[in-house]
């Protein structure tokens, strides 16, 4: 005595996508039962499945090759492969194969969970002879070791999911606008040291003790109270922040400076900045807080945010002397 499996039933006025549900709701029902019997029994049913296969696609595959000879046929196929149905086993014969940009998108939707619950994201941006092309965002740009091993599985699940697929390269984030206050390049400012101390300026060292690729802690004295703070240069342009790290407030004395890169990184933890910006490449939305900054006849002049009221904070380094 064989049991059958309850077969759902369609009716004409069902629509294409409630039909495709109920094919793949008896498709599943199958498989199940087939997993079910004993091994015997399943080695037959898989041998029988399998050939039936094997027949289906010699056929569909004649069928789509005369189809694509016929210039009408061409144009009939493409109409056909819109029918979810028809892609469906196409697709499932491997007759129809996705393009590599979406096979790529499906596997970043499969990483993303990962890469979000480490306060990452990554974006493809293309895919073409051979190579991936993503942009990384949060913790997966940056400097730190689990920036590093985050990127590595990106890369990993690409190739391992995409056929042809050879390599990954990172695509740069589209850069901000650089933009320096007239007050760092002493248009319109005081040139004297009293006039600059008269406007909150502290004096903070010589242009010339900050070697390119290095930063300079400094307690420089305030009428508000001490202002600790850092002296960056990469690339002959000097940037000012406080000296604290966005991540848990901890100094950057000793912090690493790629002049290269144009990178600052904490040595606690490895959050990664942009030297010049501030900004956090390890944790989207953080930020070192920056100060305003200018050179005067190799003097470097460092003075709080907001003070006196003469504008913002510099949004990019200033050039190494404006006198």
């Amino acid at each position: 005595m064989t049991a059958t499996a309850d077969r759902p039933t369609t009716t004409s006025d069902a629509t294409p996508e409630a039909e495709l549900d109920a094919l793949a709701a008896r498709l599943d029902a199958t498989a199940e039962a087939v997993a079910a019997l004993d091994d015997p029994a399943r080695r037959v049913a898989d041998e029988a499945l399998a050939a039936r296969d094997e027949v289906h696609r010699a056929v569909l595959t004649t069928l789509v090759r005369r189809l694509k000879e016929d210039p009408h046929g061409k144009e009939l196929l493409f109409e056909l492969v819109d029918d979810p149905q028809v892609r469906m086993v196409l697709m499932m014969h491997g007759i129809l194969r996705p393009d590599p940009l979406t096979l790529a998108g499906r596997v970043i939707e499969q990483v993303r969970p990962n890469l979000q619950s480490h306060g990452g994201d990554v974006e493809l941006v293309d895919v073409r002879d051979g190579t991936a092309y993503v942009r990384l965002q949060g913790a997966c740009n940056g400097c730190s070791m689990a920036a590093v091993t985050l990127r590595d599985g990106v890369e990993e699940a690409l190739v391992a999911g995409v056929p042809g697929l050879t390599g990954v390269e990172v695509v740069p984030n589209d850069p901000s606008p650089t933009l320096i206050p007239l007050s760092s390049i002493g248009v319109g400012a005081p040139e004297q040291a009293e006039d600059l101390a008269a406007a909150g300026w502290v004096a903070a060292c010589a242009s010339a003790d900050i070697a390119d690729g290095s930063l300079r802690a400094l307690s420089l004295a305030t009428d508000a109270g001490p202002l600790e703070v850092i002296v960056v240069n990469t690339g002959g342009g000097l940037a000012a922040y406080l000296n604290a790290c966005a991540h848990q407030g901890r100094p950057l004395d000793d912090a690493l400076v790629d002049a290269t890169a144009g990178t600052l990184t904490c040595p606690w933890h490895g959050f990664c900045y942009d030297a010049g910006s501030g900004e956090c490449l390890t944790m989207p939305g953080a930020q070192l807080e920056p100060l305003p900054l200018r050179v005067q006849s190799g003097q470097v002049w460092v003075r709080r945010s907001g003070s006196f009221g003469d504008g913002p904070a510099p949004d990019g380094p200033a050039p190494r002397d404006a006198g």
